[in-house]
């Protein structure tokens, strides 16, 4: 079975005991390294290269927002996920912006942040609804949000719009009857177009331009 490799930063030494304790109880998951601040967190990922940071956003000596650019220079491949008692419109926006794929509190049940480390570990966006509601009111601001982009094609459009409904590079695949590696392309495609960091930010540039109808069946 692959495991799911974790690191866990947090100031409160508690919370990242908590976290681990629970965490232990299932076999595809491992923690592999714990951080206190962001400076040591990113010391550990550049070293061990983990699938999934669960990040705090205020932290002594390097905060969350300023440590989420950085973990992506230094691993690429590992996805974040934002765990925090703050829900302020604002820090989800950020947080996201910079690159981050999951944003949950920390008053979440065992069950939401073991699906949602699975999910950011898989690609797919995690956020829990109260949070999502909180992200789509602050991207309704027409300020927000400005990119400058080559044109999409018909095809990139076709699949930012399913980006935006959840589906996965599989699923987009299966309903325009391609390749998964076609779709793969055109997701690097547009985000290298958009200037964005990954899937839950074209989704969100989707909402804010109107090229999608999540109703759409």
């Amino acid at each position: 079975m692959k495991k799911i490799r974790l690191v866990l930063v947090d100031d409160q030494t508690m919370v990242r005991e908590g976290q681990s304790a629970i965490l232990a109880n299932y076999p595809d998951i491992e923690v592999i390294g714990q951080a206190s601040d962001g400076i040591q967190a990113i010391e550990i990922i550049k070293r061990d290269k983990p699938d999934v940071v669960l990040l705090d956003m205020v932290m002594p000596n390097q905060d969350g927002l300023t440590t989420i650019p950085k973990i992506r220079e230094v691993s690429p491949n590992t996805r974040i996920l934002v765990v925090t008692g703050y829900a302020e419109n604002d820090r989800v926006y950020q947080a996201i912006k910079a690159g981050a794929l999951g944003y949950i509190l920390k008053d979440a049940t065992r069950d939401q942040l073991l699906q949602a480390i699975r999910d950011v570990d898989q690609g797919r966006a995690s956020l829990q609804p109260s949070i999502a509601v909180k992200l789509i009111q602050e991207i309704n601001h027409p300020t927000e949000l400005q990119y400058t982009a080559d044109p999409l094609t018909r095809r990139e459009l076709e699949t930012i719009r399913l980006i935006a409904r959840g589906l996965s590079n599989q699923e987009i695949a299966e309903k325009l009857v391609v390749n998964e590696r076609t779709i793969a392309k055109y997701v690097s495609s547009i985000l290298d177009k958009l200037q964005l960091a990954n899937r839950t930010q074209a989704a969100l540039y989707a909402l804010r331009e109107g090229i999608t109808d999540l109703n759409e069946e």
